[in-house]
Formats: C-alpha cells, sequence, structure tokens
C-alpha cells in the first residue's frame, strides 16, 4: 500500500515537472518573437533576429532591438537658387551711354571737323574727307553722296565759323543716319499671343549674349520674357542662355538632347510662351555661316515651324560694327533666306568706324534698333539718331 503510494506521488511530481517546462518555454520564446517581427513589419528598419533555437540567447536578441538605428548619410545642400535682379528700363540707355560712345567715336567725328574748319576747302582738302568717311565704315556711295552735300552748303552759306561747321556736318551725319522705318520694337501681345523675336547672325558677333541683353531690358520694361536656345550646335549657347534667364526670371526652353533639332526647340519655345502667357519669346538661332547653304536653309526652316503655331514679329540680324564691309556681305545673305526687320550692331563702343549704320541701312533698307555699347549686362540700348551723331561730333 506504501509503495503504492509513492508510486502515485513520483509520478504526479513528474508529471507537475514536464507540464511546467512545456507550458512556460513556448509561450515566452515564441511570443517575443512574434511581437519582434510585428514590430519589423510595422517599421521595416530593423535586422532579422536568429531564434533561440539557433544558439542565440535571449540577451542578445534584447541588445539587438534596442540598439540604436543606423544613421543616414547627410544629403548635400540644395544649390541656392541665383538672386533675381531688376534690370533698369531700356528708356534714356544709350543717353546713359553717350559719353561711351563718344570716347569711342570722337576720332571719327573729330577728323571731319578739323577738315572743314580748313580757311581753304581745295580738291584735295574735299578727298580728305571723303576718305575719312570711307574708313569709317561709311562707305564709298554714301560718302560720296555726303561730300557732294556739304560742297554746296559751304558754296551757298559762304563765311564758316566753328559752330557753323559743326552744325552743318551735324545735319548732314542726321540726313544719313534717319530712317523712315520705325526703330521700335515689335513686342507687344497681339491675338492673344506673345510677340516673337527670332535673332540671327553669324558665329561671334554677340548674338546669344545679345539675346540676354535683350531679354533683361524688356524684364526691366515690365515685360515677361521666354527664351528659346534653339543654337543647338554649340554645346554652351544653351547653358549662357540659361543663366541670362536665371538672373532675371525668364523661362529658357532647350533641348536635353546633343544636336537637337534647332526647329523644334524654337516651337517649343513658341508653345511654352503661348501657354504661360508671356509677352515676348526670344528665339536665339546657330551661328550661321553665310557661305553653307544647308545652314542657311535651316534657318529659314526654324522661320516656317514657328509660323505654324504663330507669327514672327521681329528677325534681327546681329552684326558686329568692327567688321565693315564683311558684316555688309553677311547682311545680303541673312536678308535673302529670312525677311531681317532690323539691325543689332554690338561692338559700336570699341571702334572708330560708326559709318557702318548709315551704310547698312542703305544695303538692307531695315533700321538699325539696338546698338551694343559696352560688355554690361546693361550695355544694350535702344538706337537713338540724335544722340549717335552728337556723340560721333563729341557734342
Amino acid at each position: 500500500m506504501i509503495a503504492y503510494i509513492i508510486l502515485i506521488v513520483v509520478v504526479a511530481v513528474l508529471l507537475i515537472g514536464v507540464g511546467g517546462t512545456m507550458f512556460l518555454r513556448p509561450r515566452g520564446m515564441h511570443g517575443v518573437r512574434r511581437s519582434r517581427n510585428r514590430a519589423l513589419d510595422l517599421t521595416g528598419s530593423m535586422p532579422a533576429v536568429k531564434d533561440a533555437d539557433s544558439g542565440t540567447g535571449a540577451g542578445t536578441a534584447t541588445a539587438t532591438a534596442t540598439a540604436p538605428p543606423a544613421q543616414r548619410p547627410a544629403q548635400p545642400p540644395a544649390p541656392a537658387r541665383p538672386t533675381l535682379e531688376k534690370p533698369p528700363p531700356s528708356a534714356g540707355r544709350m543717353v546713359r551711354l553717350r559719353s561711351r560712345l563718344a570716347r569711342s567715336q570722337s576720332g571719327f567725328g573729330a577728323a571731319l571737323l578739323g577738315l572743314l574748319s580748313r580757311d581753304r576747302l581745295d580738291d584735295e582738302t574735299w578727298d580728305e574727307i571723303e576718305e575719312v568717311l570711307i574708313t569709317a565704315d561709311v562707305g564709298v556711295t554714301p560718302a560720296r553722296q555726303i561730300v557732294s552735300d556739304l560742297r554746296t552748303k559751304v558754296k551757298v552759306e559762304g563765311t564758316r565759323t566753328p559752330d557753323d561747321v559743326r552744325e552743318m556736318l551735324r545735319e548732314e551725319l542726321l540726313e544719313q543716319v534717319e530712317t523712315a522705318a520705325s526703330r521700335a520694337l515689335r513686342t507687344q501681345r497681339h491675338e492673344g499671343r506673345p510677340a516673337v523675336i527670332l535673332m540671327v547672325g553669324v558665329n561671334g558677333t554677340g548674338k546669344t549674349t545679345t539675346c540676354g541683353k535683350l531679354a533683361r531690358a524688356l524684364v526691366g520694361d515690365g515685360e515677361t520674357v521666354v527664351l528659346g536656345a534653339a543654337d543647338t550646335f554649340r554645346a554652351a549657347a544653351a547653358d549662357q542662355l540659361q543663366t541670362w534667364g536665371e538672373r532675371v526670371g525668364a523661362e529658357v526652353v532647350r533641348s536635353d538632347k546633343d544636336q537637337a533639332d534647332p526647329a523644334s526647340v524654337a516651337f517649343d519655345a513658341v508653345s511654352t510662351g503661348i501657354e504661360q502667357e508671356a509677352d515676348v519669346v526670344i528665339i536665339d538661332t546657330a551661328g550661321r555661316l553665310h557661305t553653307k547653304n544647308d545652314l542657311m536653309d535651316e534657318l529659314g526652316k526654324v522661320k516656317r515651324v514657328v509660323e505654324k503655331r504663330t507669327s514672327v514679329d521681329e528677325v534681327l540680324l546681329v552684326l558686329d560694327a568692327t567688321t565693315g564691309q564683311n558684316g555688309l556681305r553677311q547682311a545680303r545673305v541673312f536678308a535673302e533666306v529670312v525677311d531681317v526687320t532690323g539691325i543689332v550692331l554690338t561692338k559700336l563702343d570699341g571702334t572708330a568706324k560708326g559709318g557702318i549704320v548709315i551704310a547698312v541701312q542703305r544695303e538692307l533698307g531695315v533700321p538699325v534698333k539696338l546698338v551694343g555699347l559696352g560688355e554690361g549686362p546693361d550695355d544694350l540700348a535702344p538706337f537713338d539718331p540724335v544722340t549717335f551723331v552728337d556723340a560721333i561730333l563729341g557734342g
């Protein structure tokens, strides 16, 4: 009987021990695992932890769970946006730059005044006057016309004081520089669309820079501008135009592909201008070599493609004032391809050959509308004949 009781007690003890172990172990270990897995599902940032059966103790699991998360690498600071500049209005620019123009043109005017002030004006003196005019790039035919007019005035008026000579020469030069065509740029919206300006010219004349300076001047006048980087043959041209646009807040439309179709870029620029209700779209084209017919044909294509969307209001031919007669040859070829509406003379401040104004207007029958009088961003000015002639004569 006693042996039977002892046997029952031993069996009970064994059952209690085995049952407790089976109860405690699964709930403790597997509960931690499920909780951690649930946390992983929510954060997605904690590494997987090995199960206790693999030989890793609970202490290791706890240390891993409480370890601080790895720090993210520091992000580079975003590039600072350029500060928008507020350009001055275009009105009065040429007057402000008059002294600079006078310094560069004074040799031309001073030589003419000196010759005309001589006591005796013989044939040799008149030949010298004609030579000065031709050297100043007035052109042979205009130079002869000026000399003929001056000789007639001298004979009629007789005695000449220095003031009389200066006024006589001033009147003659103004007559040659003036033109019946309007010098105003057409930059007003029409029919609910922006005005479109196509900038053309050969390499090295400052065409892209002129686009940027013109955009500044228009923004200074309160206009909104879109720039089209259609010079896709020169990699730096689009970047250069982008820099100009960022300074004044003008939208720049460019292609992300090398050697993209210029006509396509021009069309996109005009479309952007229409969508954004901009006032003016300025399209920079590649510097066409006037001897390459295929490139000139492509320039004509740019204009035709743009005109599928809207009219081209201005075609401005950019000429380097220092190139003289070579610039006139370029002008002739461009005028045959596109209907040039105005001339932009750059580098006029660095030459004593201001007579190119007279020559190019006579050659093309279109007016000089803008002149570049320096390297500064605001040194592009609307051309004013009176200020120009007075600067030539040093007055």
